[in-house]
């Protein structure tokens, strides 16, 4: 039997490679951003301890299972097939959950993720310019601005409108503008 290229290739001893600082690397825990994961975290513990010791889920695949109709319908025929209400309560086992040690970080993590953001979106200096530009000359004529020399990429009305409510949902460069057109 001939060999395969791949498996010899992987048998090859590798020279350059230092195994210590290899193993130490893989040892290593990886480093924890989140400061509620990293403040509970147990360096005794394992990872899938930890995570479940915090209410979080290692796996997401068990924790939300994607519906499966096979599955559904064996469960339908084993239902149909059972006559006795013995046999079901013997049949049917019931989970009970644990309330997890650190809820806290749970909790703490979801109450992030909800918090408000704020927004940091900002349109390029050249195009609020051109936007201005169109705003002070029409006012809000679209159809005159499409028509501008100065409109070099052609945009039609409708784009220029729609970039012109771009520019009119971010506060701090509308605000800005308004200010400028106030003082003249």
């Amino acid at each position: 039997m001939t060999k395969i290229r791949k498996v010899k290739r992987r048998k090859k001893y590798r020279m350059n490679v230092n195994r210590k600082r290899l193993r130490n690397k893989l040892r290593k825990l990886p480093t924890i951003t989140c400061p509620q994961i990293k403040d509970s975290w147990e360096v005794t513990k394992s990872t899938q301890t930890n995570l479940k010791q915090m209410g979080l889920t290692y796996d997401p695949n068990e924790t939300l299972n994607v519906p499966n109709t096979k599955a559904e319908i064996i469960k339908n025929v084993a239902k149909w097939k059972i006559d006795d209400a013995e046999d079901k309560s013997q049949n049917e086992e019931e989970d009970v959950e644990m309330e997890p040690e650190k809820n806290y970080v749970a909790q703490e993590l979801e109450a992030e993720a909800k918090a408000p953001r704020r927004r940091m979106f900002k349109l390029p200096k050249n195009q609020v310019y051109f936007l201005t530009y169109l705003m002070d000359k029409y006012g809000e004529d679209y159809k005159a601005m499409a028509l501008d020399r100065k409109n070099y990429n052609q945009l039609t009305w409708k784009q220029i409108r729609a970039k012109i409510k771009v520019f009119k949902g971010i506060p701090e460069q509308y605000n800005e503008y308004l200010q400028s057109k106030t003082v003249q």
